[in-house]
Formats: structure tokens, C-alpha cells, sequence
């Protein structure tokens, strides 16, 4: 996952946590998704630029990502679900120790890199993680639950974890609207980038 805020002319900056302000876009770049957040005081020629900076990135990939636009205020889905991780941030050592193609492993692709004795990048391990854990027919509610735990595990360190707390942020999780595949992909991210973090 890489952070950038978007400047007035357009440029892009990395950074490694999101303030959600009202006059600032951001750019998040999830692998399979391009999220757009543009603040609530942003101005038109900003979030055009936005929008052309994400599509020059997805060009690159051959417009596999999906692109979405999210208004403050009106977050949904498995953006909702990783809010709380972008505000506390994703360490800078992450952002650079991970090797970025521009290609889309599928499962063959995946598995042939892994056989071959290679090292499989980080888009391959998190494609792969999130595969075999949509083959283990999980329910719902427990995919929010592991992510509950997932993130607050994230945030809060080594700190131990209430039952409660896990519960809360599970039905918060629950009631972003995430797809099965969503939840499946952000806990295989979040685990992939905690192992790096370990």
C-alpha cells in the first residue's frame, strides 16, 4: 500500500499516514484499487488532477486497478474498513522495502514463482495469502472479526486486546459494506505488512 497527497499543481508526495483534512486529496494506492480521498475544501482543479494522476498510474498497469472516488464523510467499503490504518500510518521501512511491478499475479503466475524457488513479491504473497484464505469458505462475520483483530493488533502494538474492542471495530468492519474478496485481500495486506514489521 503506498500514501501520496496530492498537490495543487498536481504533484504527488509520499507519505506514510493520512490526516483526512478538509482541504487536502489524497491518493491511495492499494494494488487492486486506486482510491481517490478528496477533503471536503477541495478545489476543482485539485481533484482533476487527482483523477488524472490516478489514471496515468492504472495506465501503467494496463487499467487492471479499480479506481474509486471517496468524499469525506462518505467513505464505504474496504476503504471505511482501513481508515483507522491509514490515519495511524504504514512505516516508512514498508513503504521501501517493498518491490512494486506493475504486472497482476494471477494464482498460476503466483505459485510458478514460489515452485521456482524465487522469492515472490509483495503483490504475489498478499495475492496468494488472500486466495487461500477465500478457499477456507469462511463466514462473514468472522472475516471481520480476524480483521478486527488484524488492525487493532496494527495500531495498538503488543498491547492485549479486549474482547470488546475486538467486537466493536468487527461490527464497524461489518457494517462498511466490504465484499468477501475485500476483507480477504486487507487481512492478507495487513498481515504480509506486519510480518515485514516484526
Amino acid at each position: 500500500m503506498q500514501l501520496y497527497t496530492v498537490y495543487e499543481n498536481g504533484a504527488l508526495r509520499k507519505v506514510d499516514k493520512i490526516n483526512f483534512s478538509e482541504n487536502r486529496v489524497f491518493l491511495i494506492d492499494d494494488i487492486k484499487n486506486i482510491y481517490l480521498w478528496f477533503g471536503s475544501k477541495t478545489s476543482k482543479k485539485k481533484r482533476e488532477f487527482a483523477v488524472n494522476r490516478a489514471n496515468i498510474l492504472n495506465a501503467k498497469r494496463k487499467g487492471r486497478a479499480k479506481i474509486q472516488t471517496i468524499l469525506q464523510g462518505k467513505e464505504f467499503g474496504a476503504f471505511l474498513a482501513m481508515m483507522d490504518i491509514l490515519k495511524k500510518g504504514i512505516k516508512e521501512k514498508d513503504l521501501q522495502n517493498r518491490r512494486r511491478h506493475e504486472l497482476e499475479f494471477d494464482i498460476e503466475d503466483t505459485m510458478e514463482l514460489i515452485e521456482s524457488g524465487l522469492d515472490p513479491d509483495f503483490e504475489a504473497e498478499v495475492a496468494l495469502a488472500a486466495y487461500n484464505l477465500s478457499q477456507e469458505n469462511r463466514d462473514y462475520e468472522d472475516l471481520c472479526k480476524i480483521l478486527a483483530e488484524i488492525q487493532l493488533k496494527f495500531i495498538k502494538g503488543k498491547k492485549n486486546l479486549k474482547v470488546a474492542e475486538i467486537n466493536k471495530k468487527s461490527k464497524e468492519i461489518f457494517n462498511s459494506s466490504s465484499t468477501y474478496e475485500e476483507l480477504c485481500w486487507l487481512i492478507a495486506e495487513l498481515n504480509s505488512l506486519r510480518k515485514k514489521d516484526l
